[in-house]
């Protein structure tokens, strides 16, 4: 890793090739198709078609929150204080369950004009006037605690938010937020909320499609990974050893370990976020080996962990380790943290092709693109700018097999 230099994955990506809004249906946008190191391009409506038959399909069920507050001070300074991650309780459904103060790691927009003080925000609900406080409480790394209270007890966090948050749609999409967003900034099968950016891959599949690949006998199983906005964060440091990756939430269930132990050599990840997670658990299967009694709580993989760590250990014995340890405390759900950063060199341990839109130049995202087809990373850029793909979120997308 020390040798991967961030200047070696960048190209010019025109702002006009960044797509502002989503196509008209989502299953009309395009589908470029690696395979055998060989590119074609189709619709997405027609994914089905290039799916090997008695594959599983993995899917990011997270749910996109309205993570933007736009808040005033009383001399009409505009606050955003955008929602991270809860604190108190950290627990991401108990906090959108709870009908009192709770408190969030959040990034505060104009900062310098909030030096003390609460902000209030007044909104209407149904026909009743409500009223949301923020109050600063103190940093948080680069970002600040803040404490949320609101004036009708009988209303949880999840209802408030709802009722005044803004969709948080990505820096580069250079418009504010508009009513067609809270759908189709949201997979068509999201669940669970706390994520503050979309599994983008997902953004293409409508209920159609997916009873077509039903009718086809391809299985799904669903993960959930709360994306952060730490995925929009470009690799700054020439060397990407010297880059911090983000942290981010996840959970998996037994269902989707014994699916994926029965399914080997035909796992197909909807998106990065699925195949960090997919990863990230073989490494936690790896960690159970090496350690049978480690707790739960300790169910977090380092960014570098992957490397230097030259394991003989099989897909089947991590993962039967990983359930093994889930039945020994009746688990049923396990909870983890991924600081998996994924770069050329990364042998992939549990996927066998992945979906996934196209990524901004010298990004995380692009760098675990290359990592999985190697320097064809650039004939497929290539090939997409060409022939009029969209980037981005609610660009096009693409199927990539090893």
């Amino acid at each position: 890793m020390r040798d991967l230099n961030i200047t070696d994955y960048d190209y010019d990506l025109p702002e006009d090739r960044i797509a502002q809004y989503p196509v008209k249906e989502r299953d009309r946008s395009k589908l470029l198709v690696y395979k055998g190191n060989k590119i074609s391009s189709d619709i997405f409506m027609n994914l089905q078609s290039y799916l090997p038959d008695g594959s599983l399909l993995v899917f990011n069920n997270t749910r996109v929150i309205r993570a933007r507050l736009l808040l005033r001070k009383s001399s009409g300074a505009a606050i955003e204080v955008f929602c991270l991650e809860p604190l108190d309780p950290p627990v991401y459904e108990q906090s959108f369950a709870s009908t009192g103060p709770v408190e969030w790691k959040c990034i505060i927009g104009n900062l310098r004009k909030w030096k003390v003080g609460i902000l209030d925000l007044e909104f209407r609900k149904g026909n009743k006037t409500w009223k949301l406080s923020a109050e600063k409480i103190k940093p948080e790394g680069e970002a600040w605690r803040i404490k949320f209270r609101w004036d009708k007890p009988s209303a949880s966090f999840s209802e408030v938010i709802e009722a005044v948050g803004h969709i948080p749609l990505p820096p580069y999409i250079t418009r504010q937020d508009e009513k067609g967003d809270a759908l189709r900034y949201q997979t068509v099968y999201s669940e669970v909320n706390g994520s503050v950016a979309a599994p983008t891959a997902g953004l293409h599949f409508t209920d159609g499609l997916l009873d077509k690949l039903r009718e086809k006998g391809i299985k799904r199983t669903d993960i959930t990974l709360h994306v952060g906005a730490g995925t929009f964060q470009p690799v700054r440091s020439k060397n990407i050893s010297d880059h911090e990756m983000h942290t981010e939430h996840f959970f998996f269930s037994q269902e989707t370990i014994s699916a994926l132990l029965k399914y080997k050599g035909r796992i197909i990840a909807v998106g990065t976020t699925s195949v960090r997670t997919l990863e990230t658990m073989y490494w936690l299967g790896v960690k159970v080996l090496n350690n049978p009694s480690i707790s739960t709580k300790d169910f977090k993989v380092g960014q570098l962990e992957p490397y230097g760590n030259r394991t003989g250990v099989s897909f089947s014995e991590s993962l039967t380790a990983l359930s093994d340890l889930m039945k020994r405390n009746e688990l049923f759900t396990a909870e983890a943290l991924t600081q998996i950063i994924i770069v050329p060199g990364y042998e992939f341990k549990v996927t066998d092709a992945m979906i996934t839109n196209f990524h901004q130049p010298k990004s995380t995202l692009l760098l675990l693109v290359s990592a999985w087809a190697g320097d064809s990373w650039r004939e497929i850029y290539d090939y997409a700018l060409r022939n009029d793909f969209r980037f981005l979120s609610y660009g096009d997308s693409s199927l990539l097999f090893k």
